[in-house]
This record gives C-alpha cells, structure tokens and sequence, in this order.
C-alpha cells in the first residue's frame, strides 16, 4: 500500500525508527528524527541501531532508547534446547513493547524485515523509487514519497510528509566527543584518509604532499584521523610527508567527534567522517570521485567540493582508487582550502 497522507488525528505515542548503519547514513538521519519529534509532542522515539554506531546518538534530546541490534548472526534463529541470541531476545522485547509505528530510513531488506519482526502492525518506508533495495517495499504497510537530491533532504521530506508539517528546522544533535592527548595543540586540518571503498579514497602520496603545502603555507599540521587497525596505512603517508607536517591519530568515534570540533579545516572524502564535519558546520575542501556530490556530498554549504570533471558516477564498491581521484593533485586542494579559510575571515 502506498500513501503520501500524513498521520492521523490520533498520534502514534511510541515510535521507532530503523537506521542500523553506517556513520554517515545514521548522521544524515538526525534531522528527519529531530523533525518527527518536534511534530508529535510526547512521542517516545526509540532507535535501532547497529553497536558500534550508537555512541553517535549519546545525549539526543530526541531519542528515547538507543536500541543495538548486531547484524552478525541474527538469522539464525535458536533450535530447541539452545540459548537465544542477543539479536532474537531484542525482537522478542520489540514485539513486547507494541510500537504505534516503525519507520524505516535505511530501505534495505535487512532493516524492513527488521521492521516488519517488530510485529507492529503500521511500517512506514520510503517510495520504492528512493530504496537501494526495492524488495524493502514488500515489508512495508505504507510508502511515503520523496523530494530533494541530498539524502538528508530526502529523508526530512517523506518525514515532513508523513507528520503534515514543512516547518521544522534542520538539525543534527550530535554528541560533543572527547579530545586524545595526542591531538596538536594549536590549529590543525583534519583528514581521515580511509573511506569505506578505495574508489572513494584520495591517493596517500596526495595527503603526504598537502601536508607539506599547509605546513609551509598556513602553518598548520595535518592531523590524520583513522580507526587503529588503520594505523599501519596512515603511518606510511605520514613516513612520506616533510618532517613534522603531519600528526597521526588513530581514534574512537567519541575522539574523531572531538577532533573535527577542534579543528580548524577538515579535508574529506565521501565518508563519515565528513559528513560529520558537514554536520558541526566545519570549514574546509571534499573530495569527490564516482559518487554524486549532489546526493551525498556535504550537507550544508561549509565545505568546497571538488570534482573532475571527467568522474563517472557510480556506486559500484571497487577496492582500487579511481582516475577521478587520483586527477585532483595537492596543489588544488590546498588552494580551494586557503580560499575557503580567506573568505570565512572577510
């Protein structure tokens, strides 16, 4: 059944949301869930939510429950005489507590048959024409339509649509992280040099020749952010940068959200990691390549984009980085960024 009508007269009281994951899909979701509470006073929103992203709903003034459900292992469900998994326990005590609706952000099969194991008898999803898995829409019992190219506009529209409503203002209540000891101590860039696919990622002989440009030119280390098991890739690029230009900083969640609040420019890829940057309103320069800026570039008009003009869009998940990429050498982005950092100072 497809609707585009907004909730009835009677308010659903409790509500859970379905967004398991990644980083930066969780983070373009904050504002549609902001908006839905701010609609229906007294709602209860709960959260479902992979683990190792819950830390970024820490403090939400608009979530009830951060509720973590680990996607690994939890098809299996138990044969007589065995325990219950974590996983099938949560569905078990999402059934019990009778949600009034289920609304699913991530459009998968995995997050609308998530959705639909709640046993709550209204699921709301997105037009199948906005789902990475149109089979999704087999889970649902209501789609609402979608406006906007940007991911964090097409979820706050089926959102507005659903509620009634157009005048909610666009935020990301996010956690405030915390600061390492590692971290510099006057201004820096940050960069987080890995993205979830290689064709996404800028060369590691670039970051090391950035480096080196703002170094010499603004007076400022890169801070190179990643994940520890990370560390060994990041540690390389930083080997091959001048003496002293770069700061390696393998970090929690918690630690890469208090790095990007102290930095004082942020160079990024299409990952989370920018899109957090997006989110706080930083300053600085992305990198674009085989995804569209359009759809999934930074949100918010603080980061300049660059692009080749050659680039393709695809969102096909190669390991190896891309022409595109490749083609935006060290030279330019420092420019659009020293630019970028002029411009905020007039």
């Amino acid at each position: 059944m497809s609707s585009n009508d907004s909730l009835p007269k009677r308010n659903p009281e409790r509500v859970l949301v379905v967004r398991l994951g990644a980083m930066g899909d969780v983070i373009h979701a904050l504002p549609a869930v902001a908006a839905l509470a701010q609609a229906l006073p007294g709602v209860t929103i709960d959260w479902i939510i992979e683990p190792r992203w819950a830390c970024l709903l820490e403090g939400n003034p608009y979530v009830g429950s951060v509720l973590t459900f680990p996607l690994k292992g939890w098809r299996k469900k138990p044969l007589r005489g065995e325990s219950w998994s974590g996983a099938w326990r949560l569905i078990a005590e999402l059934r019990a507590t009778r949600y009034d609706l289920v609304v699913d952000l991530q459009g998968l099969i995995k997050s609308a048959c998530l959705a639909r194991l709640t046993g709550c008898r209204r699921r709301v999803g997105l037009e199948t024409a906005a789902l990475r898995e149109p089979l999704a829409a087999k889970f649902y019992t209501e789609q609402v339509g979608v406006a906007g190219a940007h991911i964090v506009d097409k979820n706050l529209s089926a959102v507005r649509r659903l509620i009634g409503s157009q005048d909610t203002a666009v935020e990301f209540p996010l956690p405030q992280g915390e600061c390492s000891a590692t971290l510099p101590p006057g201004d820096f860039v940050l960069a987080t040099p890995v993205a979830g696919w290689g064709s996404k990622q800028w060369p590691g002989r670039h970051y090391a020749q950035f480096a080196g440009l703002i170094h010499q030119g603004l007076g400022m280390p890169l801070v190179l952010d990643c994940a520890p098991g990370d560390a060994g890739y990041v540690q390389e690029i930083a080997r091959s940068a001048p003496p002293g230009s770069v700061v390696v900083h393998p970090s929690t969640i918690p630690q890469l959200i208090g790095a990007t609040r102290r930095a004082r420019a942020v160079l990024g890829v299409d990952s989370g990691p920018l899109h957090l940057a997006a989110a706080l309103g930083k300053p600085g320069v992305a990198v674009f390549g085989p995804t569209d800026p359009a759809r999934n570039g930074p949100y918010g008009g603080t980061l300049t984009v660059l692009r080749a003009t050659t680039a393709t869009t695809t969102y096909h998940r190669d390991a190896n980085v891309s022409c595109a990429m490749s083609s935006i050498g060290a030279e330019r982005v420092y420019e659009a960024l020293r630019r970028t950092l002029t411009s905020r100072r007039d």
